[in-house]
Formats: C-alpha cells, structure tokens, sequence
C-alpha cells in the first residue's frame, strides 16, 4: 500500500492510516521532493515530472501493484501516474481529490485581471496582496512548480484510468468541494464517490470511518460497481 500526500504536507499525515493498515499491508509512505524529508526542488516540476519521480521511486523500491490511497495534490499524481504508466497501481482511493478545474465566476476573472495589472506597475506588492496563503509561502521555484501543477485539469487523464476507484470525500471540505469530485466521478471509467464526515483533511477527522471504508473498498471484489 502506497500513501501520497497532499501540497505543503508530508508522509506524517497518513498516521492513523499507516499505524491501522500496516497490520495488513506492507506500507510505503512517501514524501514528494519539495515536501517533509525529501530534498528541495532544483527546477519547477508539473505533475508529468512528479509522476516520472514517482514511478522511478517505485521501481527502486520494488512496489508493483500497490493499492494507492492519496490526498489533494497526491491525487493529481496518482492519476497522472496511472495514465502515463498503465496498471502500475491496483485499486485507487483518492481523498479532498485536486485536479479538476470547473468553470471560474466572475469575481474570480475580474480578481485575476486585478492582479496582472498590478503585477504590471508593483510586482512585489502583487505577490504579497494575491494568492493563497500556501501560495505566497512558497519559495520562487516552487511557486513555478505551483503554477504548473494547479493550472491542469485531469479530467483528460481520469477517463483512460480503468483501476478501481474510489472517492472519499469529506461533507464539509470547502477546498475541493463535492462538485469537484462529482466531476471526477463522471470521468472515470470505474469509480465510486463516497461522503465521511469532515473536511479536506476528512481523514484526520474521522480516521475511523475513513480506514474502515477503505477496507471495505479493498476487500469487495464487487466494489465499486
């Protein structure tokens, strides 16, 4: 069982869920370069360069065929990876799943016109008054990097992922909301969306319900449907 973790987190996330699935699995849990313990990023990567860096890690490491359970930017590389590489993985649970872009309103374009323009006359200013908080805390190359990976829909990618998936979604997460992962539902060939309750993080939460609906989705042949 490999864990992926999500943007500006680390492998210590997955805690409830490495100490409870590591009865039953050899457990790998990782940290992305740029992220936790492993070293910083020398160049921007988008989510292509993080697939390859994944896939080349699990070669070293011997994993074949793990079941994939990733959060947030996690998930954005898992089915990068997944598309690019075939059937790498075995089954795929993906939670407060990033990766797709819906339609943006109008406060959102007018917001973004705001900032090109100041960006224009008073770049520092521009970075320190736009973006999110994760955003302006990120070192230059990172913020390149940033720029890459949340600027791609996956939606693309989903539809030619044929593994077994499930996603997990927390009721109250307002970061990537149900409609996003409605999307994703529509995209994948073979997937099941399920609701626990809590947030982005829904498997801090409620690690309980979230372990044992994993379990469930890994031990039911017939799951999803």
């Amino acid at each position: 069982m490999l864990f992926l973790h999500g943007y500006l987190s680390s492998k210590e996330a997955f805690t409830a869920q490495t100490r409870y699935f590591s009865r039953f699995y050899r457990v790998t849990a990782i940290d992305f370069l740029g992220f936790g313990e492993s070293p910083p990023l020398t160049a921007p990567f988008s989510v292509k360069d993080y697939a390859d860096w994944l896939y080349a890690l699990m070669t070293d490491l011997g994993l074949k065929k793990p079941h994939v359970i990733a959060h947030s930017f996690g998930c954005r590389v898992a089915v990068k990876t997944a598309k690019e590489y075939g059937q790498v993985f075995d089954k795929i649970v993906l939670t407060g799943a990033a990766g797709v872009r819906l339609p943006k309103g109008l406060g959102y374009k007018i917001k973004v016109k705001g900032y090109r323009l100041c960006k224009k006359i008073a770049p520092r200013f521009a970075e320190r008054r736009f973006g999110s908080k994760e955003y302006r805390t990120l070192s230059p190359v990172m913020k390149e990097s940033y720029k890459k990976i949340v600027n791609e829909d996956l939606r693309g990618d989903a539809m030619l992922v044929t593994n077994p998936v499930l996603l997990l979604q927390g009721d109250k997460d307002k970061v990537t909301p149900k409609k996003e992962a409605l999307a994703y539902l529509a995209s994948f060939p073979n997937a099941v969306l399920k609701e626990i309750d809590g947030g982005h993080f829904a498997f801090v939460d409620s690690p309980v319900p979230f372990n044992l609906t994993v379990e469930e989705f890994l031990n039911d042949d017939g799951f999803p449907d």
